[in-house]
């Protein structure tokens, strides 16, 4: 499984997202390989423009498995936090909460956004 970042689906929503990164989150999709996260599904509804996004969320919803937020996952993302803050990084908490999400579920994670390359390291 591969947990995609907001920042991947919001390529999608575009009509004109990047080409690469749709075509990736298509064959993931196809192949079984992509789920989201609650904080993932957050960001895109309080991002969501016009009846064709909104509808395309709704299409997530129906297919893409939903990965748990259990306590553990928010005491990954708090150790994440510190040991972010101890290395100079200031990351969102959002980007926390996906990054520890993953840990917490062994999956990868598919983003256009550094912070993830950042967490990674740590």
């Amino acid at each position: 499984m591969i947990l995609i970042d907001t920042s991947c689906w919001i390529e999608v929503l575009r009509e004109r997202g990047n080409a690469e990164i749709r075509r990736r989150l298509h064959d993931h999709v196809t192949g079984g390989r992509a789920c989201w996260s609650p904080v993932v599904r957050l960001e895109l509804w309080n991002g969501a423009r016009g009846a064709r996004e909104k509808k395309a969320l709704c299409e997530f919803e129906q297919v893409l498995p939903e990965l748990e937020m259990p306590p553990e996952v928010w005491d990954i993302a708090c150790d994440l936090a510190r040991r972010a803050r101890a290395a100079g990084l200031t990351i969102p908490a959002t980007d926390l909460l996906i990054a520890a999400c993953a840990r917490h579920h062994g999956v990868e994670v598919e983003s256009m956004d550094a912070h993830f390359a950042e967490l990674a390291k740590l």
